[in-house]
């Protein structure tokens, strides 16, 4: 390589890269995106309930649910405060007020929501299972991309339990 001095700094003239090796890289960029994409947008995740339980968390820090037996990913169901079915609409009046979230499944007992970050527009699965004899709604919050999630799946449920103990359908956390 050689080297020469422009206005007092020192540039080095690197080899030029033929042009085939040029557009096969930036085909395998674009490539690459574009199966990050489509992973994204698809979700490819399993949900529903099977054997009376939600789906259990990945390995991975960014999942929590209310069946989890492990610290990072467990976290309590939402205790119902009066009648369960009560506090099922008072769930889906909270979730349908949201913005950036889409119900895409919705049957007796059971509703799974996809929200979408505002700023990077991740879209994160959450699960609700209605479980009338506990007096519970079961949960389970995953991100579809990433390792970690920032505390982002827990805050998002925190925040919907705090909404629905503001509206009088569920009980605070004991540690509140």
């Amino acid at each position: 390589m050689k080297s020469e001095s422009r206005g007092g700094f020192r540039r080095l003239r690197y080899a030029k890269i033929p042009m085939k090796e040029r557009i096969a890289s930036a085909g395998l960029v674009f490539l690459t995106g574009l199966v990050m994409l489509v992973i994204s947008a698809c979700g490819g995740g399993i949900f529903g309930v099977t054997g009376g339980e939600l789906q259990p968390c990945p390995a991975s820090p960014n999942c929590v649910s209310s069946f989890a037996k492990d610290e990072r990913h467990a976290i309590a169901a939402i205790e119902i405060e009066g009648v369960p079915h009560a506090a099922w609409r008072a769930l889906e009046a909270e979730l349908e007020s949201r913005p950036h979230v889409e119900i895409v499944t919705r049957s007796e007992g059971y509703l799974h929501a996809v929200f979408t970050t505002k700023l990077m527009r991740y879209r994160d699965d959450v699960e609700f299972y209605l479980r009338p004899a506990a007096h519970e709604i079961a949960l389970r919050s995953t991100s579809r991309m990433g390792y970690g999630d920032m505390g982002a799946n827990r805050d998002r449920i925190e925040s919907i339990r705090a909404a629905l103990v503001a509206r009088g359908a569920a009980r605070p956390e004991a540690g509140d």
